[in-house]
């Protein structure tokens, strides 16, 4: 079958005997054993729920995995990969990387002796020495990154990690399975926030952890398990239905993402665009050898905090949010936002720009965004230059 119509088409119950064509929600915390001699399949919904089960193979099947587990935030799900690490050893990851990781990084593993270190993966011999230099257990990469859109080679990261002992898991948050499948590229792992496309709704916090190898997979079970982060069912249920229209979602969202910017990229108030369907981006050729589109993210410059700030304070239809992936659209402003817990002076050598806007396109009507960001634009250059006017008189007056 192809992606689309394995989204919808599944064993939505399976043993059930009523044929339930939707998943059933099993509300439930515990479950009833006949006897002390049954093993039965569940017993307490940490350990184990039928509906959250479904879910787990569901997402299994859509990365081309063996099995994966479900957890209550992305950042659970990230944690339960970071288990596979020891006192000790290291983690080898990216530059442009989730604020959310970075802290996990440094005030939560580094405190446990798991330090982590950090390379362009862009760079393929930079990589390479960081590997030799550092010898991490793991290698952990976005792919496109968020909110540069930068690109990691998978297939080759992945045996240059594979070459040296480590491990590779790629976030596949922002590209979703339905545009990219890291484990058919080499990668050992695959993580999710699947608050985001997955889901695509806005009304769910979760994460997925995704694998091949079966011994890999009984180690994050059993933190599942041991831990306690497993996804509620409910929330399950709700992933659940979120899943079946990610198809519909995304080939709008990147239609008009590429719309929108198209539009950017020759505002005179832009001075740069990041987005993969730009012929302009220097890593598309990159990203379409292991990627079939360009998503519905993307991120531009305006040379100034400020005009930044009043852009995206000036929009009408994006709502100003921290996280991405939703049938609405949404703006932010990283540094301030979703990357704020990256101290400043690390941001800058990271080149990532205070002044860059990250948006988010949704499922609406693409002229009415790309007017919305045209007015906004409008608005903050207009209160730009009367702020520029006041100054100049006060000057003037003193």
């Amino acid at each position: 079958m192809r992606f689309e119509t394995e989204l919808v088409q599944f064993d939505a119950a399976p043993g059930d005997p009523y044929g339930p064509t939707v998943t059933p929600l099993y509300q439930t915390a515990t479950f009833k054993r006949e006897s002390f001699d049954e093993e039965p399949q569940y017993d307490y919904s940490r350990s184990g729920n039928p509906t959250r089960r479904v879910l787990e193979d569901h997402l299994a099947r859509l990365e081309g995995g063996a099995r994966s587990a479900v957890f209550a935030s992305g950042m659970a799900a990230l944690s339960a990969v970071t288990s596979l690490v020891r006192t000790g050893e290291s983690i080898l990851a990216g530059v442009d990387l989730y604020g959310g990781t970075y802290r996990l990084f440094t005030r939560v593993l580094d405190g446990l002796g798991i330090q982590a270190k950090y390379v362009d993966t862009t760079n393929l011999d930079a990589v390479r020495d960081a590997l030799d230099r550092e010898r991490p257990r793991l290698v952990l990469i976005e792919t496109p990154t968020n909110p540069l859109l930068r690109v990691t080679r998978i297939r080759e990261v992945a045996a240059l990690a594979h070459a040296r002992g480590a491990l590779l898991a790629v976030d596949n948050s922002l590209p979703s399975p339905y545009l990219q499948r890291p484990l058919e590229h080499g990668a050992d792992l695959v993580v999710h926030s699947a608050t985001k496309y997955l889901c695509g709704h806005s009304d769910v916090t979760a994460g997925a952890v995704v694998w091949s190898d079966e011994e890999l997979g009984k180690r994050i079970l059993f933190y599942q398990n041991a831990v306690g982060t497993a996804l509620a069912p409910f929330e399950a249920w709700l992933l659940l239905r979120g899943v079946k229209t990610l198809a519909l979602r995304i080939d709008r969202q990147q239609e008009s993402a590429g719309k929108v910017a198209s539009f950017l990229a020759v505002h005179p108030r832009v001075t740069r665009v990041h987005y993969l369907g730009l012929p302009t981006h220097p890593d598309r050729e990159a990203h379409f050898a292991q990627a079939r589109g360009a998503g519905g993210v993307l991120s531009f410059e305006t040379g100034s905090v400020e005009l930044s700030t009043r852009l995206v304070e000036s929009v009408r239809l994006f709502g100003i949010t921290v996280s991405f992936g939703g049938v609405a659209s949404s703006i932010g402003l990283p540094a301030r936002m979703s990357h704020a817990s990256i101290p400043a002076e690390v941001r800058r050598s990271r080149r990532l720009p205070e002044d860059l806007v990250r948006v988010s396109i949704g499922i609406e009507h693409v002229d009415d965004l790309i007017a919305d960001l045209a007015q906004a634009l409008d608005a903050a250059s207009v209160s730009g230059s009367q702020q520029q006017e006041v100054t100049t008189c006060l000057k003037v007056v003193c």
